[in-house]
């Protein structure tokens, strides 16, 4: 593709050191990690084309129509619904999503692109077991995740390591195993253990994929394996930067504004896909009757098939959807249709693989559904069986 930025991997506006760039963070990015001379640094003043005007950039045009529908039917009584289903989702995910932006901006000012490198920019099995190991410790839903997972793509990391663990952080992450088991008992083991396998298979699968050159993969060299930096050690480059860190005001104050900085880029990239995903979620609260929802999900591949569609309609968030998964299971005593409630809303989420199609590419967006799609309808089926 042209005019690719090459930090981030989007559409570039801004002509510099001769690459196009998204945005003025992403040059400065560039700049630190090329070590670009300060006399030939990005000069906003300089003769440069500029970027988009604020009133074109897509977060704020989604976050002014979203004001502008939340007023209507706010003081429209017949639409009211609307408005308290998206205050509702925006109570249920406001702190996940702040959360990960949060995490998304340290990595993006502490975490060197040679750390992510190192684990998860490699072709072999071991790199998808430290995607999930990485996604297994994180404690965002997967709205809050999406944005972390852009971040290490950004820094090096490949499609199928993004891929394992996106898949993995909303279902097997611990403050949602917590929760899980808190619903279900002891079955919520089989939803854990369940979305691990299917990371690792989907991982795995995208890793072939990436080989053979049918999926993008911007940090892949196609056949070929990236150098894994043998000579480089995390654990001293740590020690190396903590004793040479000065813990004064100064400092901290220039770690915060970088931390800042690079969440506020991160949200102007991932932000308005989120606007959009609960928009339409609340929009299906508010007007699709709940107890439809109950009536054509019973055991059987009907009701399989009926969970599948809704559940890529509603998904919004991992705490939000264990609850109506957990009534569906109350409701219909179908453990495999809550299951496959839970991880088709990821699979299939359209927050998701838009934000896969826009920031890494269409093959590896659509290869989602279609790799992840028949292995949680057949553990589904399975455990509408047994459980």
């Amino acid at each position: 593709m042209k005019n690719i930025d090459p930090i981030c991997g989007m559409k570039g506006t801004i002509p510099a050191h001769g690459h196009y760039f998204c945005s003025e963070h992403c040059i400065k990015k560039y700049e630190q990690e090329h070590n670009i001379p300060k006399e030939k640094e990005y000069c906003p003043s300089c003769n440069i084309k500029p970027g988009k005007p604020w009133y074109k950039e897509k977060l704020y045009i989604f976050t002014i129509i979203t004001l502008v529908l939340l007023i209507i039917t706010y003081f429209f009584e017949p639409h009211r619904y609307f408005f308290n289903a998206f205050i509702d989702y925006l109570k249920l995910i406001w702190w996940a999503i702040l959360i990960g932006f949060l995490i998304g901006g340290i990595i993006d000012y502490f975490i060197p692109r040679k750390y992510i490198e190192k684990y998860l920019s490699r072709h072999r099995k071991r790199t998808i077991i430290y995607s999930i190991i990485f996604g297994f410790l994180m404690s965002a839903c997967s709205h809050g995740i999406l944005a972390i997972a852009i971040e290490l793509y950004k820094k090096g990391a490949n499609t199928s390591s993004v891929i394992a663990f996106l898949l993995a952080s909303p279902w097997a992450n611990l403050p949602i195993t917590f929760l899980l088991f808190g619903f279900f008992g002891l079955k919520a083991l089989f939803i854990v253990v369940s979305a691990l396998i299917i990371a690792t298979i989907t991982g795995l699968i995208y890793q072939a994929l990436e080989k053979k050159g049918l999926v993008e993969c911007r940090h892949c060299e196609i056949g070929e394996d990236k150098p894994i930096h043998e000579d480089f050690s995390i654990i001293k480059d740590i020690k190396k930067r903590w004793t040479e860190f000065q813990f004064t005001s100064k400092n901290i104050k220039v770690a915060a504004i970088g931390t800042f900085k690079g969440s506020w880029a991160l949200t102007k990239m991932v932000m308005w896909w989120l606007i959009i995903g609960m928009l339409m979620a609340a929009f299906v609260r508010a007007y699709i009757p709940e107890h439809i929802f109950m009536e054509y999900m019973g055991p059987g591949i009907l009701g399989l098939l009926v969970t599948l569609l809704f559940a890529t309609i509603i998904e919004v968030c991992s705490e939000g959807s264990s609850p109506l998964a957990f009534e569906i299971y109350n409701k219909t005593a179908a453990f495999g249709n809550s299951f496959t409630f839970l991880m088709a809303g990821v699979a299939t989420d359209y927050t998701e693989i838009g934000l896969i199609w826009h920031n890494i590419g269409k093959k590896a967006a659509l290869w989602l559904p279609i790799i992840t799609v028949p292995q949680i309808l057949a553990l589904g089926y399975l455990f509408n069986i047994f459980l």
